[in-house]
């Protein structure tokens, strides 16, 4: 299984999201990152696709799926698979 997490960057609050910081959880297939995600104790009512597959992720969520074996993306890394990735029009 073949899933990654980006370094956390901030972000600004909204009324979805109250943290001050962001992670994403990506994976190769979309079985794998629900599949993950679940581990995480993830809701399958958070998973963004308009962009790319993914979920956010809080900092504890993110440093768990790194202890779970999730493998940190540099930027380049992230954008070539959101690139790879991206569904248009989902």
């Amino acid at each position: 299984m073949a899933v990654y997490v980006t370094p956390m960057i901030s972000c600004i609050k909204n009324k979805n999201w109250r943290w001050h910081e962001v992670s994403h959880l990506l994976a190769d297939t979309v079985d794998e990152l629900h599949l993950f995600a679940k581990k995480l104790g993830l809701k399958r009512e958070w998973y963004q696709h308009k962009s790319a597959p993914h979920y956010d992720l809080t900092e504890r969520k993110f440093n768990k799926a790194i202890k779970l074996g999730a493998k940190l993306f540099t930027k380049d890394e992230f954008l070539a698979h959101t690139d790879k990735h991206r569904i248009y029009g989902a």
